[in-house]
């Protein structure tokens, strides 16, 4: 990459805000950054693959998931740190290349998704560093002539303990490198940590505040044009023809590039692009067929939900518990949601006549490779792709449609390419959240003895689009899209009688994992259903929803946790509170909104998360992570929703597509259980919890239950 015009980033790098590069040992050198060539298979547990120890003692880190805000940059090597006994404040990390060595070991390729990168890193990170702790130890066992077990490794040295002896790890790094790794190391004893669960200042911020960390905007390549893109706007539509004429006499437009079904401007920047587009009128051919509207969308969803198929799940006889005894049925629904991501959607790409290079903020490197393959006409091991730091994920950046039209107009220019794209074409060619439907329907059982009403027997029947068909077809099977019932099949909650149907209803609306993903609807469909019948049983919610954990100690401890925290019951005078509970990515997460309301406008005084995720890396990410996962959860409860109208979206940008600003977010509180259990992710748990805890509360406070989102249909506005 080349240097950028002299700005705010050139500025801090000149003026010394960021040190300069060190000499770097005890590592096995990567592919220049140009090479276009596949990297040798290497062994995903060779410590020269993940560690770089300077003469210095400074240790850098190699971090295999992609940077989006979540701190994994410091989590990360936290994992590696607590085993390597180094010295924290001598820790850098840096993103690692795209190369299988660091593939995330759930998916088999290296992404960053699901909240899974604590939960598969784990153990492989601290035997990593394990593994370097004996190597360095060894090495200075041989440097004096004495046995291994009479030294040990401490704050980024061996210490020989007879004599007091000390070598630094940077002194110690090259002959460490050329020694055998060992067989097996053990690994430290949790009461023995002293960085995981302690909470610690996150590495990515430095360069984030200095203009070191590259996003994929940031990118500049010598001999770049910047191109800008515009798609037709009714979904399934073709690019039939357009007339280059108006758009090449703009100054600074130098091409004009058709695509299947989109036009892209290149120019010498990014506003003379823009100028480029704007001054196009595409030719579309629309697709055959009604052209989608969300309300039709909606209808065939309700539909479908009433007469929904295809099993989900099946426990005991809901139907037989059910027949005779009075049902009490709810139906909800969800609109579509965009991701809204803050950096644009990006991508640059030089495409020559034998090989690529791609750049950009993706949560899949290892997958690019392979999918621009076939569309460039190039083998995959001859494309080369470089990660960045991303401007927000949140699952768009799980596709690939930027990286393609990227490509593609590189190798029509002849030169590299810098696409980025307008809010208004990023909010209306998403891969959306789901639109989806639920009805639900129960038999309450009384307490036994004067006790807890319970759930007798349940029926949950959904409906949406499948977001695995696209891409993972082979995931769906006897017609359910795992993605579409998480959430109602996976309850916290001991149902004996418990039945899940669905309906797929795909339409020409392209929808895409989304921050949550199944979770966010099923769970505001489950948690306010469950509330509904706690208050028609008389019951109060906690006490309803312990009663059904008598069998799940693990999840009751948390909501008691949780109602402590949040003094549940005891709310002042004007407030209510509203609770929900969730089982997923391998954590239990409860959430309690306290608000108040006058004319329907809220006040919302405060939230409460509590999370149970097994172990605690760095309990100042995680209760970050649990206050940006409820701004996001709040931000579509609120007001999130894209309609269409004639097959195209109706919103563009941010006033009518508004995200919860900082003004309007409430006070945080967090309470972490760290139960011991194998380690959850962290990342999304709070999203699928805020909307029923707000949509509960607000029907403690104004006895009106909300079963549609957004609460603005309702009515209902923040004060």
């Amino acid at each position: 990459m080349s240097a950028q015009p002299f700005g705010r980033r050139r500025f801090l790098r000149a003026t010394g805000a960021v040190p300069a590069a060190l000499v770097l040992g005890f590592h096995l050198p990567l592919a220049k950054a140009g090479a276009t060539l596949a990297l040798p298979a290497r062994d995903p547990d060779d410590v020269n693959a993940w560690l770089r120890i300077a003469g210095d003692g400074s240790v850098t880190i190699m971090v295999p998931s992609a940077e989006l805000g979540q701190g994994v940059m410091t989590s990360a090597p936290m994992l590696v740190a607590e085993e390597l006994e180094c010295d924290w404040q001598q820790v850098r990390a840096e993103l690692a290349p795209t190369d299988p060595v660091y593939n995330n070991r759930m998916f088999k390729v290296q992404a960053t998704a699901s909240s899974t990168s604590a939960r598969w890193s784990f153990e492989p990170l601290r035997r990593i560093g394990a593994t370097a702790r004996e190597m360095l130890r060894e090495a200075a066992a041989q440097t004096w002539g004495v046995p291994p077990a009479e030294c040990r490794a401490v704050q980024g040295s061996v210490q020989h303990r007879p004599t007091g002896r000390v070598l630094g790890y940077g002194e110690l790094a090259s002959r460490a490198a050329a020694l055998p790794r060992p067989a097996s190391v053990a690994l430290k004893d949790p009461r023995d940590w002293k960085l995981i669960g302690r909470a610690t200042n996150r590495l990515d911020i430095p360069p984030k505040t200095c203009g070191a960390a590259v996003f994929g905007v940031d990118v500049s390549v010598p001999g770049m044009l910047v191109g800008s893109v515009t798609a037709c706007p009714v979904f399934g539509g073709k690019l039939r023809r357009v007339d280059a004429r108006a758009a090449m006499a703009v100054p600074g437009v130098r091409r004009v590039v058709p695509l299947d079904d989109a036009v892209v401007v290149l120019a010498d920047s990014y506003w003379s692009a823009q100028k480029g587009l704007k001054a196009l009128q595409p030719d579309w051919q629309l697709p055959p067929g009604a052209p989608a509207s969300d309300d039709a969308l909606m209808a065939r969803y309700r539909d479908a939900a009433r007469s929904a198929a295809a099993v989900a799940l099946r426990n005991g006889d809901p139907e037989a518990a059910m027949h005779g005894a009075p049902v009490y049925t709810a139906e909800y629904e969800v609109p579509y949601l965009a991701h809204a991501t803050m950096e644009p959607m990006n991508a640059t790409a030089h495409v020559r006549a034998d090989n690529a290079e791609i750049w950009g903020p993706t949560q899949v490197c290892g997958e690019i490779a392979q999918r621009l393959a076939p569309v460039l006409g190039l083998p995959a091991e001859r494309i080369r792709v470089h990660s960045t730091f991303v401007g927000g994920g949140f699952g768009r950046r799980e596709e690939f449609d930027v990286f393609i039209q990227a490509a593609l107009a590189s190798k029509a220019a002849g030169q590299p390419v810098k696409l980025i794209w307008s809010r208004e074409e990023d909010i209306r060619h998403d891969f959306y959240r789901p639109a989806a439907v639920a009805q639900f329907s129960a038999v309450l059982a009384p307490g036994k003895a004067g006790g807890q009403p319970a759930i007798r027997a349940m029926e949950a029947r959904l409906a949406c689009s499948s977001i695995y068909v696209r891409n993972f077809p082979d995931r769906v099977k006897n017609g359910v899209d795992p993605k579409s019932v998480e959430g109602v099949v996976d309850l916290p909650y001991a149902l004996p009688d418990l039945a899940v149907r669905y309906a797929m209803v795909n339409s020409a609306v392209p929808v895409g994992f989304w921050r949550g993903v199944g979770y966010t609807q099923n769970t505001f469909f489950a948690e306010s259903f469950i509330d509904e019948l706690a208050h028609r049983a008389g019951a109060d919610p906690l006490q309803f929803r312990l009663g059904l954990l008598a069998e799940r100690p693990r999840a009751a401890t948390l909501l008691r946790r949780l109602a402590q925290q949040a003094g549940w019951g005891g709310a002042p005078a004007g407030c209510f509170q509203g609770m929900a509970l969730s089982q997923a990515w391998g954590s239990l997460c409860a959430t309690v909104v306290e608000l108040s309301v006058q004319h329907k406008r809220i006040t919302l005084h405060r939230i409460v998360n509590a999370i149970d995720c097994g172990t605690v890396i760095n309990p100042a990410t995680v209760e970050r992570q649990l206050e940006g996962a409820s701004i996001w959860g709040l931000s579509a409860a609120l007001s999130g929703a894209i309609t269409i109208r004639d097959g195209a979206v109706q919103q563009s940008n941010f006033h009518d597509y508004p995200l919860l600003a900082f003004s309007q977010t409430p006070r945080f509180e967090a309470v972490l259980v760290q139960s011991g259990e194998r380690i959850g992710g962290v990342g999304e748990s709070a999203v699928p919890t805020l909307a029923p805890a707000l949509a509960n509360a607000l029907f403690a406070a104004t006895g009106e239950r909300v079963r549609a989102l957004p609460l603005a249909r309702s009515g209902f506005a923040l004060a």
